[in-house]
């Protein structure tokens, strides 16, 4: 096992529409209280939702969300990493998994999206896939 911390990945787009309370009319506000919310998670851990390995339901965790479109001037905080791609943020996400695998196998890894072809595709990799409801806390 690896002394790095647990490495969460998070498909912004995904999350963001997982719910609808209007994040249509506000991509990047959205995708900015998403960000914010998930600085508690990066401290203490995601929500157990029964998709969730133990190992990320206590922080702290890396946390990386992954933003496209309209949310692409996004900018990280303290707890959280943004990376905007003007191309696929799938794609994006892939890349990430496979470069944090490359440089440390051991290192364990969740990516959280509904997507499921992004999802066949971290598993691949050797990431775990856990659903929106992960971040998502009222």
């Amino acid at each position: 096992m690896t002394d790095q911390m647990p490495l969460v990945v998070v498909d912004a787009a995904n999350v963001v529409g997982s719910v609808p309370d209007g994040w249509w009319w506000d991509r990047l506000g959205a995708a900015r209280r998403l960000r914010d919310a998930l600085v508690r998670d990066a401290a203490e851990g995601l929500a157990a939702t029964g998709s969730v390995p133990d190992w990320a339901e206590t922080g702290p965790l890396d946390v990386v969300l992954v933003v496209e479109g309209k949310a692409r001037g996004l900018t990280g905080v303290p707890g959280v990493d943004v990376v905007g791609t003007s191309g696929s943020g799938d794609d994006e996400i892939v890349r990430l998994v496979a470069a944090a695998r490359d440089a440390d196998p051991g290192r364990r890894c969740a990516v959280v999206t509904a997507d499921r072809e992004l999802r066949a595709r971290v598993t691949a990799l050797g990431a775990v896939p856990v659903g929106p409801r992960a971040v998502r806390r009222s």
